[in-house]
């Protein structure tokens, strides 16, 4: 029974997660806080940290352990997940690809811009 509830709060982290992100860079002018809890291995407390998307600023995740196998009755609800993280990362490397194209451009037009120097020497002065 504690292994099981171990894997829902750790699945239903990452769900909250990954509908937090897919939703928040859509709206880049507010700042979107997310609550990332996991269960701790050697005393069972839940942990919390907090991610802000305006900053980016975010403590590494890493792997649960002390939680043993999953479920089998969780394997679904794990796997439908994993789809949608896969789908996110899609989207964030489409994302990238558009960034990059525009930047690519930006720096096209930049580079055709002549230099803003003096064009007058006062000898005189």
């Amino acid at each position: 029974m504690a292994r099981r509830a171990g894997w829902e709060a750790l699945l239903a982290s990452l769900e909250q997660d990954a509908a937090g992100q897919a939703v928040a860079p859509g709206n880049p002018t507010e700042a979107a806080t997310f609550e990332a809890t996991g269960v701790t291995e050697t005393t069972g407390v839940t942990e919390t940290t907090e991610v802000t998307e305006a900053t980016g600023a975010t403590e590494p995740w890493t792997e649960p352990t002390g939680l043993g196998p999953i479920p089998r009755e969780l394997v679904g609800r794990a796997s439908r997940l994993v789809a949608a993280q896969r789908d996110r990362m899609t989207a964030l490397e489409a994302e990238r690809s558009a960034v990059l194209e525009h930047l690519g451009a930006l720096r096209a037009v930049d580079a055709t811009r002549e230099p803003r120097g003096a064009v007058y020497l006062d000898a005189s002065a």
